[in-house]
């Protein structure tokens, strides 16, 4: 009787599971045209397709990473090569009055990306881990190197630049505003990442799957791993590609920085800081790089270094990523356990925030010292030249780690009874 009642409930599970699915989807949609009525200003407008165009980018490098299982230091190639393909199909366009309208110039990066991925990627894709890693990042110096050689197709130094108001309208949109740049990127990053996800619940994503987790195993039921690679890896090129040709579109111009090694480990970054295991960790990790890029460049001349610190920080502690923090979250939701675990929470925030401002702190009076810039920490003026300065970084690194230590401590006792607490009524945490 409880077998019956219990396959009873499956159809109303399932769409409620669907409708939970769809309205994701168009939450995210409604945020991404709204932001701009909230936001009007030409830098938000600005950094919000920056954004969009680094999501497209990193959840392209996921399909590589996440889903297959392939480290590539030289993801950027397809990147920077659907960005010239943009510029020059953009050119080609205007000089020869074709009817093609500027919101199908992302097409062309993407198959610019994905020509590239066809020719190189059987040969890449034959090994897997750290030769596959090695070969790529050669593949992308080389790249990156002759882009300065070659000057018919990458312009040189200069590179290619180009004029998105020149192409045909399309709805009497002329693109030259920056609201209209933005809302084609949003379209194109809906378009891509609802694909991307679709892609992921194909044969081929799960088989991807199998072939990160043993390649052995896909063989033996028939599969050969390396037609599976060179698939994704060409999915994957595509989607670069268009991201490439999205930044193309923003900036106007393609240069050697699309192709060079800064971008492939900005996107490497942005993955697997957001997290590999779901969807939605290279969203989160390219909104927050994007975000620290824009913020720290014009704050910090070592703003590198804090990139190092936070990729550094979540190999050691989360290897996760934040989606995998967040998502470990969901047992103690379900089973009501969460409360137990936030007052201790709320008591690390302090000993944490004052580590890390000490640490940036150390940082800022190091980089600073021999140019005796002051210091302004939210607020507070420090001389780097002062040995006060140094004493007052010094007692929040020290006091602050050791405070934060026994703050954390007390987290991992909460936690853990708050997990056996799931555990028991059935949920797994």
């Amino acid at each position: 009787m409880t077998a019956v009642t219990s396959a009873s409930h499956l159809p109303a599970k399932s769409a409620g599971s669907h409708l939970r699915f769809y309205a994701v989807w168009l939450i995210g949609v409604a945020v991404l045209i709204v932001l701009p009525l909230l936001f009007s200003s030409g830098g938000s407008l600005t950094s919000f397709s920056l954004i969009g165009i680094a999501i497209v980018f990193a959840l392209s490098y996921n399909i590589l990473l996440g889903q297959t299982g392939l480290l590539s230091f030289g993801h950027a190639v397809h990147y920077g090569l659907g960005g010239f393909a943009a510029c020059h199909m953009m050119n080609a366009v205007v000089t020869h009055g074709w009817p093609i309208p500027l919101p199908f110039i992302p097409l062309f990066g993407g198959v610019g990306g994905l020509v590239f991925a066809i020719i190189i990627g059987w040969v890449m894709t034959k090994r897997a881990g750290t030769v596959f890693a090695m070969i790529s990042l050669g593949i992308g110096e080389l790249v990156a190197s002759s882009s300065l050689i070659l000057r018919s197709v990458f312009g040189g130094e200069a590179g290619i630049t180009t004029d998105r108001t020149a192409l045909p309208r399309m709805f009497g949109w002329t693109f030259g505003p920056q609201l209209q740049v933005y809302y084609l990127i949003a379209f194109w990053l809906v378009l891509s990442a609802i694909a991307m996800y679709a892609l992921t619940r194909t044969p081929l994503g799960r088989i991807s799957n199998a072939v990160r987790d043993n390649p052995e195993r896909v063989q033996f039921i028939g599969y050969d791993p390396h037609v599976v690679r060179y698939l994704a890896y060409c999915f994957a090129g595509f989607f670069a590609g268009i991201a490439g040709g999205l930044a193309a579109i923003s900036f106007e111009i393609a240069n050697s920085a699309y192709l060079g090694a800064i971008q492939s480990g900005l996107v490497l970054f942005a993955t697997f800081i957001g997290g590999t295991a779901y969807f939605f960790g290279p969203i989160l990790g390219a909104i927050l790089v994007t975000y620290l890029q824009l913020g720290l460049t014009s704050l910090t001349s070592v703003w590198q270094l804090y990139f190092g610190i936070i990729f550094i920080g979540i190999v050691m502690f989360s290897p996760g990523g934040i989606a995998g923090l967040l998502m470990m979250h969901r047992p103690l939701v379900r089973a009501g356990t969460l409360g137990t675990v936030i007052p201790s929470y709320l008591i690390a925030i302090v000993p944490t925030a004052a580590l890390a401002c000490g640490v940036i702190l150390t940082i800022e009076t190091v980089a600073r010292y021999s140019g005796g810039d002051a210091i302004n920490l939210f607020g507070v003026a420090f001389n780097p030249r002062s040995p006060a300065t140094w004493g007052v970084a010094a007692v929040l690194v020290v006091a602050g780690f050791f405070v934060a230590r026994l703050s954390w401590q007390r987290i991992a006792r909460a936690w853990d009874g708050a997990a056996t607490v799931a555990r028991d009524r059935g949920y797994l945490a």
